[in-house]
């Protein structure tokens, strides 16, 4: 039974999401790092974000069925009952709510319920099955624990803040539509109205070389806004111009499975260098009263 209450809160989403409000946290600390509120930002958004794939695997039943990603999930497989998971996302959920609000700030609670809601209510309960444009709402939540870290730290909402949920955002598009071009048939039997399925693979290329795009000129805010120096900025440039390049090739290649895939793979190395970089690559008032100066 652990290991089926380890499985349904997936596990391997929570840790992808916690590099990036580390990422956040550490950008907006500039060094100066308050060891228990990092502790506390990260049990709290594990707890939160927990809760909210338990919900998800709930309330994706009958169409992960269908997929053969996901048929094999505990829910899927009846292994854990729909009232216990309801009862273990709630306890959760409401357990990190409370962690954030105590140890954190209440700003950093507020912005883990929305992104909950978001996910949880408007995504997977009614865009995932009845819009193309459910990706595009999904991304919001993916990007809130970057922007959770960042107002951990500050307690105010401000545009580095508003420039982490723009970057983290266009990011979730690419790499969710990549997904979805090497798991159409799945999409197809679970009927999911994702892009590629419902306007054509060659249209979500499109779209994903303009995301990308996108995402590279996002990723420059910070370093223009004087948040990051120029270590960060080349890394971002070199990764962001190479996943470009990948996204290009693609017009080109007739396996789009394992062009996706690609995409895919270099999407995660994407985001978690560009963490890792906002996280030792900060500016300071006195670095940037440095380079004023120069």
């Amino acid at each position: 039974m652990n290991k089926q209450c380890l499985q349904v809160t997936k596990p391997g989403i929570i840790f992808a999401n916690l590099i990036s409000l580390i990422g956040g946290f550490l950008l907006a600390a500039k060094g100066n790092i308050n060891y228990f509120l990092l502790f506390s930002s990260l049990v709290g958004m594990s707890l939160v974000i927990a809760s909210s794939c338990i919900f998800n695997n709930v309330i994706d039943r009958d169409i992960d069925m269908k997929m053969t990603r996901t048929k094999n999930r505990v829910l899927v497989k009846g292994l854990i009952s729909k009232k216990l998971s309801l009862i273990y996302a709630t306890i959760l959920g409401l357990t990190g709510l409370i962690l954030i609000y105590i140890e954190v700030n209440i700003l950093s609670m507020w912005l883990a319920i929305i992104g909950f809601v978001v996910y949880v209510v408007i995504y997977s309960l009614y865009m995932k099955r009845k819009s193309i444009y459910g990706t595009l709402v999904g991304s919001i939540a993916g990007a809130t624990p970057p922007v959770i870290g960042y107002c951990a730290v500050t307690n105010k909402f401000n545009d580095g803040a508003f420039i982490l949920l723009t970057i983290f955002s266009l990011w979730q598009i690419p790499h969710s539509y990549a997904i979805s071009i090497f798991c159409l048939k799945d999409y197809e039997a679970a009927n999911i109205p994702v892009l590629p399925l419902i306007k054509g693979i060659r249209i979500a290329k499109i779209h994903i070389i303009l995301y990308i795009l996108a995402f590279m000129i996002s990723t420059f805010m910070l370093s223009f806004n004087g948040y990051t120096g120029y270590n960060y900025l080349i890394i971002a440039t070199v990764l962001s111009i190479w996943w470009l390049r990948m996204a290009f090739l693609g017009k080109k290649t007739s396996n789009n499975t394992i062009w996706a895939r690609k995409i895919f793979i270099f999407s995660i190395i994407t985001i978690i260098s560009l963490s890792v970089m906002m996280s030792i690559d900060f500016v300071t008032p006195m670095s940037k009263k440095v380079l004023t100066n120069i």
